[in-house]
């Protein structure tokens, strides 16, 4: 049980879009509503938010605001920008593909930025398989934009 437990959080990013999948499809199980492709791209796109974004970005807010905040002031801000990269990520789970949109390219160029960082030598809170995150999220967020392109007038106003 211990080793599941710091693999999980050995692949934090890994762990969290495989929670969100989980949760997505748990929530598409127990509602009532019909489920058509527009709904279920939604709500795997809310729940992938909810869990890679929002929640991803507290732990990294936490990672780098916590241990050394007293001791340098840019990983106190860096801890801020990732707390604020953690809320937009959790009010983008309700809101319209404009938002999703905006939640996803600001930590996916943070992510990438930190990975190409890595690759340098430079200390970063990413791993690669946080390059799941901007891959993932994109394909999600294209799923959203074609299942509401092809839905009707009519049939979007019933959702």
């Amino acid at each position: 049980m211990t080793q599941v437990l710091h693999w999980a959080l050995e692949y934090r990013a890994l762990s969290l879009v495989l929670i969100g999948l989980v949760l997505a499809g748990l929530s598409l199980l127990m509602s009532a509503r019909t489920p058509h492709e527009l709904r279920q791209a939604q709500v795997v796109l809310r729940w992938f938010l909810l869990c890679s974004i929002g929640v991803g970005f507290l732990w990294v807010g936490a990672q780098l605001w916590v241990p050394q905040a007293a001791a340098s002031p840019l990983r106190f801000q860096l801890g801020l920008a990732a707390l604020g990269f953690a809320v937009v990520g959790f009010a983008s789970a309700w809101g319209g593909l404009g938002m999703r949109l905006a939640a996803l390219i600001g930590p996916s160029v943070w992510i990438i930025g930190g990975l190409l960082g890595k690759s340098a030598g430079l200390d970063s809170p990413f791993g690669l398989s946080d390059a799941l995150v901007p891959l993932v999220g994109f394909a999600l967020l294209a799923w959203q934009f074609g299942a509401q392109r092809h839905r009707s007038v009519f049939a979007r106003s019933r959702l």
